[in-house]
């Protein structure tokens, strides 16, 4: 019974946990996706920054009020340059345009630059606050969460606030400080003319209001549908041999095709009605402007407004419906940018199951050089009555009281059927998951009460398929241990007799490896797991089916190096090899989560039973009938 197995309904359950819709939430009492007030979860973020945010608010004050300057502008350049006929008066007015205009640029610069470089800030520190901490969450969590659907919170949802935060936040109060700036400039230059606006702001803000919400909503089911296409590309493209190898590529083209049809069609739902939005509050702020043309036209003519008030008024209606369109444009924007923040505030807020409490209790310190730790006895590992299930199956358990108990320096090899529960024990020495009744011990101590980083420190892990970074040899050796010296590494590399391939590569040491450690075979990348394990030195070996998939000649090369990677080492070893069975100190049988039998090889088959039975079934392949006792 193993993580994998127990990952399998991770998409149905991915949808329940992450992608629940607008109405599902509601239902619960939970906060409505892309409500605005999402934004002031980013206050932290924003706080290390607030000097440049205040500098960009002085800028965009300035900007804003050059922008009604220039209306004022516009009126003494009719009135007292043309009307005046006096090119002196005329001189000065564009003179003071030109100032203005001047100020204008400079304030924009400054806002813009402030405004745009702050984003990019606090969207990279963000990224960065959400990639570690992802690091740091339980595997329960990544059983039940699809990693496309994390790389697109990662992604596409910071790209989406980064957007925002650096030019729709400033652009939305630019405008609405400029709205209201010109309202009252309005009123100033003629009260009747403005009293048509005034009965024009509430056509315009009932719509944001009420189209706005759909586009919210509709916004975070577009961020959803372009999450299912990120977790479609990951899948099809990480195990792209597997989709060639059974000709599935028709098939993965079609998913994929769904998922982008799916992301286009809730796109374009979105723009529509977006699109509705900003088309209907630019018409009825320009058909406003007619009105007061007229009616400004007439007033004129009658003497009652100079052509220059009536140049300026229209000049402050135009900045009034922009403005008004700006910010029904950017308010679809930010509830956009909401919901995004909303999706990665809820991964960053995600707690681990696993945790360090309060007052953890410190495990031996382990000398340098050998594995061991400084006190007698060290690398011991007990189970105590221990009870697991996993959380995506409550209901079946992998381990049912089960107790072990391994001496310092003993190697044991864990046996039985597909399901028994031998990697279950191995994660749950890895703390990626606690018993859920029991404990389990190193050297005594009760690992619930340890720091989940400080166990893992005491562990090396050979899984059977070994994990190959795409970077450097040396880089993939060093993962454990990054402090290690250009020497150390090479003498681990030796102990794991991985020189031979190493030094054929083109740049030896240096050679990029490729994603997944493609460029190598598969004893190739099991012996660099080796030599990261025995440069990372440390006191207890899980080795999980190490030599399973290997051909002969591979299979004896590995062997060689887990021998000295052993030496002097607590070993648990999930076997089907004979010949790996045969080295241990002891062997563990496994069978539905309980411990069947345990002893060496020849105790185990002279008591028949299940191991009798998987010897002569898995390992006689290997062994013969002659090195199978009856």
């Amino acid at each position: 019974m193993t993580p994998p197995q127990a990952g399998v309904a991770a998409d149905a359950l991915a949808d329940a946990r992450l992608d629940k819709t607008p109405a599902a939430r509601d239902a619960q009492g939970m906060p409505a996706k892309g409500d605005i007030s999402q934004f002031a979860r980013l206050v932290r973020f924003l706080l290390p920054y607030r000097l440049r945010l205040v500098l960009a608010m002085v800028a965009l004050a300035v900007a804003a009020l050059c922008v009604l300057a220039l209306g004022q502008g516009l009126r003494h350049v009719i009135d007292g340059g043309f009307g005046s006929g006096d090119p002196a008066l005329l001189n000065t007015a564009l003179a003071g345009v030109v100032f203005v205009a001047v100020l204008l640029s400079l304030a924009t610069w400054a806002r813009f630059y402030l405004m745009m470089s702050t984003g990019e800030r606090v969207v990279a520190d963000i990224r960065k606050a959400v990639f570690s901490h992802v690091l740091e969450l339980s595997p329960a969590f990544f059983d039940t969460t699809r990693t496309g659907e994390i790389v697109s919170r990662l992604t596409n949802d910071t790209t989406q606030l980064q957007n925002v935060i650096g030019f729709g936040v400033s652009m939305f109060l630019r405008s609405a400080l400029m709205l209201a700036g010109a309202l009252v400039m309005l009123f100033i230059t003629s009260p009747k003319l403005a009293a048509f606006i005034v009965i024009g702001v509430p056509a315009v803000v009932v719509p944001i209001l009420v189209i706005g919400r759909r586009v919210r909503r509709l916004s975070r089911d577009n961020q959803d549908r372009v999450a299912d296409v990120s977790s479609h590309i990951d899948e099809a493209i990480h195990e792209i041999r597997t989709v060639q190898a059974y000709a599935h590529e028709d098939a993965d083209r079609r998913g994929f095709d769904a998922r982008v049809e799916a992301a286009y069609d809730s796109g374009v739902h979105r723009i529509r009605i977006k699109a509705w939005l900003i088309s209907l509050v630019m018409l009825i702020g320009f058909c406003a402007v007619g009105v007061i043309l007229w009616v400004g036209g007439h007033d004129v003519l009658a003497g009652k407004l100079t052509a220059g008030e009536l140049s300026a008024f229209v000049f402050y209606a135009a900045v009034v419906a922009t403005g008004a369109g700006t910010v029904s444009e950017v308010w679809g924007e930010l509830q956009r940018a909401a919901g995004a923040t909303e999706r990665l505030m809820e991964l960053l807020e995600t707690r681990p199951d696993i945790v360090a409490v309060p007052g953890a209790q410190a495990l031996p310190r382990r000398d340098g050089g050998s594995g061991n730790a400084d006190a007698a006895g060290a690398g011991a590992v007990a189970f105590e009555g221990v009870s697991f299930c996993y959380p995506t199956r409550p209901e079946v358990p992998a381990l049912s009281g089960f107790s072990l108990s391994v001496r310092s320096g003993e190697r044991v090899a864990l046996v039985g059927p597909s399901g028994a529960g031998k990697t279950t024990v191995m994660a749950l020495l890895l703390r990626f998951y606690d018993p859920q009744q029991g404990q389990v011990l190193v050297d005594g101590i009760d690992m619930a009460r340890c720091d989940p980083r400080e166990v893992r420190r005491q562990f090396a892990l050979v899984p059977q398929d070994p994990v190959i970074f795409a970077a450097s040899v040396t880089d993939n050796v060093r993962y454990g241990r990054p402090e290690a010296s250009d020497a150390q590494v090479r003498a681990a590399c030796e102990a794991a007799h991985a020189m031979d391939f190493i030094e054929r590569l083109p740049q030896g040491f240096a050679t990029d490896l490729g994603e997944r450690g493609i460029k190598l075979s598969g004893g190739q990348r099991q012996r660099l797991s080796i030599a990261r394990a025995l440069l990372a030195d440390r006191p207890i070996l899980l080795l999980d089916e190490a030599t399973s998939s290997l051909d002969a000649e591979s299979e004896r090369k590995v062997a060689l190096a887990l021998e000295g990677l052993m030496r002097g080492r607590t070993s648990l070893v999930i076997a089907h090899r004979l010949a790996t069975v045969q080295t241990a100190d002891r062997i563990v049988v496994l069978e539905h989560g309980r411990l069947h039998s345990a002893g060496t090889h020849a105790e185990l088959m002279r008591e028949g039973g299940l191991y009798s039975h998987l010897a002569r079934l898995q390992f006689l392949s290997d062994a013969g009938p002659a090195q199978i006792p009856a």
